[in-house]
């Protein structure tokens, strides 16, 4: 089966190459144990197959032979710019990687839609200048839901697509967009993403998701990549927990293989060991 390399190399070849065209895998986890880093890895790396060659060469090494990278990375953002982006991967992996990589990856920022009827002063989000156009303008721009909608449409057939993230959703949820719109949303992309073909990565951070509303998400993406921190005496260790995944997790059981021990080093995040079933 033809896959798409999530980026992050050592659980591609755990997996056959990545994840099966069509899929929407949740990133779900404690904060700091690992799905940020994932997500920046797997941009970063994916942009790099077609852009810089020789640092994906160093840092992730040969495609397994069922696999082929999608030829564009988008990164969407509800809350932050591409400078915060860049910023962030630089803590991840190594700055120069992080720069280089940075280039490669599409980014569209829908911090106008997200925060244009909530109180926080346009400034913050938009710069400081403010047209007249501006203002005439605001009332008839789309809600965040509906411009991811239309960004996904236009950019996610074909190519790996970060949504970053689920949660800032999750926040915004008011009388003009109730859970129920984004739980439906949600719906609508893993039904369209197997004709899209690409893969789409939605982060969300556990904490702040009542169990309903992460079971309405888990169930309207075709698997969950769960990441945890893990206490053993006095260190504490990030562990990644294939919840599910549909066309990946038989492969995993039939290795009888549950729990991943990760690392994150100069490429980024990466699996470090495989924990047996028992």
């Amino acid at each position: 089966m033809a896959r798409i390399p999530f980026g992050i190399a050592r659980l591609d070849s755990i997996v056959g190459g990545g994840a099966p065209p069509g899929s929407v895998v949740l990133l779900v986890g404690e904060a700091g144990a690992g799905a940020r880093e994932f997500a920046y890895t797997s941009a970063a790396m994916n942009g790099l197959y077609y852009g810089d060659r020789d640092a994906f060469d160093l840092h992730y090494g040969d495609v397994e032979s069922s696999a082929t990278p999608p030829e564009e990375i988008h990164y969407v953002s509800f809350t932050t710019g591409r400078d915060h982006l860049e910023r962030e991967m630089s803590y991840t992996m190594d700055e120069d990687l992080a720069n280089t990589a940075v280039d490669h990856v599409q980014f569209r920022d829908l911090s106008a839609e997200y925060f244009q009827l909530s109180p926080i002063p346009r400034e913050w989000y938009a710069g400081a200048t403010r047209t007249v156009e501006d203002l005439a303008t605001r009332e008839r721009r789309e809600s965040a839901l509906s411009a991811l909608g239309d960004y996904l449409g236009e950019n996610a057939p074909g190519n790996l697509v970060i949504v970053d993230s689920v949660t800032d959703l999750v926040a915004a949820v008011s009388d003009d967009m109730t859970w129920s719109d984004i739980a439906l949303v949600m719906k609508g992309i893993q039904k369209v993403a197997y004709q899209w073909g690409g893969l789409i990565l939605l982060l969300a951070q556990e904490e702040t998701l009542e169990a309903t509303s992460l079971g309405h998400l888990m169930d309207a993406t075709s698997g969950t990549l769960q990441f945890e921190w893990e206490s053993g005496g006095s260190k504490r260790a990030r562990t990644m927990f294939v919840k599910e995944f549909r066309g990946v997790l038989s492969r995993l059981e039939a290795e009888n293989i549950i729990r991943f021990e990760t690392e994150i080093h100069e490429g980024g995040f990466d699996v470090s060991g495989v924990r047996k079933i028992r």
